[in-house]
């Protein structure tokens, strides 16, 4: 700039701007019609719905804007006799269970695949759990019915509250959660609100009580993860994590899960988390567990950003095994890379499917935090970068280790899936009780899935979308009568599947239903 003063005549430094039309030939064109249409009670969405009619269109914000700028004030609300003649949505009746009735009929249902989940909903009397966790309800929804009408929408894999709106007149939807009528958004979004986390943790026990029977969860060994749900609102109480999907922070929910290995299923959630309690998350899961099933879980595997060196050697005082990987600092890099090429030995993996079978480890003892572990250096795994294998497991080989922590990433598919199927990321406020509330059902809704999945033949290791897309999206026709509801599902591809699961096999009577016993079965179309 300097420059240019010195040896310019006529320096320009501040350019004109160029301003842009000063004409508004489409809001000018419409003005008169615009001014007619708001003096005859029009609102800006019937009046931007006329414009587009007569070939004229202007957005409702530009009809606002409009409006605006002649001194017209918003129309106040009209009563339904002011409003012009258009389709208009029909009154669906009111959730009340003392309105719910089994008078004998017949009807059709979009939501015939969640009945499949009923004979393990009452063997393992989940209908209980609402009282166990002493959750709120009221006269008109006692809390059984609100936890079941909440854990529908995960089942049935509804992404938002606002999306039941869609399926409120379905009266397979509130027969299934036992009431006359599914509630409407509005109160599902409120009550999440009325839950606190001692209420959700109380809610995880009594689930963790019911599943003992059927063995849901091997409870040898557990993948452990974070999850960062984004949030894109504005809310000074929502803090910023990394978010993977993102590969940038921002505001989120940090929620950590923990996943056992052999069922592939989530077993407990925490969403009530604040920055700086990260690393100490994993000694509440092992105080949950231990309180749950009287005993130590044996075996846990993690990232290396889960916890601390410190809380390692903690883990090791009290005798829980653990598998996890060490960050690739400037110094170990340096210190593996210097390692000559006798130090290293080869082992195979004996995995057939796998691409990289034979890498190369090299192993040590390294104090942390004032206690030992074992250390493993493993080249030509199919990184760039060597791994850093960490672990208390003295006496474990070398190929056990590396195949364990490759199965770690079966929490990382089954976040993915729980994003895609169960919603995870679909927030619905910045209130982080609604988020604990929603990765409690997420834990009981992955554990009835995989319950399901075992009596379908083929389907034992699915994930949930597949189970749903094949199994589970059916429509059906059901029939009331005085001893039985029976479940008639129309013809699918996969259909002959679920025929010949046991689930077809016998009825199962459902507590809810007063005594009635429910018949599943195929549609033959009388």
């Amino acid at each position: 700039m300097a420059h240019h003063f010195r040896r310019e005549p006529d320096p320009v430094f501040f350019v004109s701007p160029r301003h842009g039309p000063q004409t508004r030939p489409k809001k000018t064109a419409a003005l008169d019609l615009i001014v007619q249409l708001r003096k005859q009670n029009h609102s800006v969405y019937e009046i931007s719905q006329i414009l587009k009619e007569q070939q004229r269109p202007l957005s409702p914000t530009a009809v606002r804007e409009v409006l605006r700028e002649e001194g017209f004030a918003a129309l106040p609300r009209r009563r339904d006799d002011e409003r012009p003649l258009a389709p208009r949505p029909t009154v669906e009746p009111v959730a009340d269970v003392r309105s719910f009735s089994l008078e004998n009929r017949k009807f059709f249902t979009r939501c015939g695949g969640l009945f499949l989940f009923l004979p393990d909903l009452a063997a393992l009397r989940v209908d209980t759990l609402a009282e166990a966790a002493r959750l709120p309800g009221s006269q008109m929804i006692p809390p059984a019915q609100a936890l079941r009408s909440a854990l529908a929408l995960k089942l049935h894999a509804i992404e938002r509250k606002s999306h039941i709106m869609a399926l409120v007149a379905d009266e397979g939807l509130a027969l299934f959660a036992g009431l006359n009528a599914i509630p409407k958004r509005s109160y599902l979004s409120e009550y999440s609100c009325r839950i606190t986390p001692r209420q959700t943790q109380r809610l995880l026990a009594a689930w963790h009580d019911r599943a003992l029977e059927p063995k849901l969860w091997d409870g040898a060994s557990f993948n452990l993860d974070f999850h960062s749900a984004p949030y894109y609102g504005k809310s000074p109480l929502v803090e910023e994590h990394y978010v993977s999907m993102r590969s940038r922070r921002q505001p989120s929910m940090l929620v950590f899960l923990a996943q056992d290995e052999k069922s592939q299923s989530f077993c407990y959630s925490n969403a009530d988390l604040r920055k700086g309690e990260e690393a100490d998350e994993i000694f509440r899961f092992i105080a949950f567990w231990k309180k749950a099933h009287g005993q130590l879980p044996p075996h846990l595997v993690f990232d290396s950003q889960l916890t601390t060196y410190a809380n390692l050697a903690k883990l090791g005082s009290m005798k829980i095994s653990f598998i996890t990987l060490r960050r690739r600092s400037p110094a170990l890099l340096k210190e593996i890379y210097a390692l000559p090429r006798s130090a290293w030995r080869q082992v195979e993996l004996d995995v057939p499917t796998r691409l990289y079978r034979t890498p190369r480890v090299f192993e040590q003892c390294v104090r942390l935090a004032g206690r030992p572990f074992r250390q493993v250096f493993i080249l030509d795994l199919g990184h760039e970068e060597p791994t850093i294998i960490l672990t208390n497991q003295l006496h474990a080989t070398v190929e056990s280790l590396i195949i364990r922590y490759a199965h770690r990433m079966l929490i990382e598919n089954t976040l993915s899936d729980a994003v895609r199927f169960f919603h995870m990321n679909a927030l619905s406020s910045a209130v982080g009780m609604k988020v604990d509330f929603d990765m409690a059902l997420l834990v009981i809704a992955s554990g009835l899935y995989r319950l399901l999945a075992r009596r379908m033949r083929g389907y034992a290791d699915a994930q949930a979308r597949q189970i749903f897309r094949d199994l589970l999206d059916l429509p059906a026709q059901v029939e009331i009568t005085p001893e039985e509801v029976r479940v008639e599902f129309h013809r699918r591809a996969h259909l002959p599947i679920v025929l010949d699961s046991e689930l077809c096999q016998r009825t199962v009577e459902i507590p809810w239903w007063e005594g009635r016993r429910l018949r599943l079965t195929t549609y033959t179309g009388r």
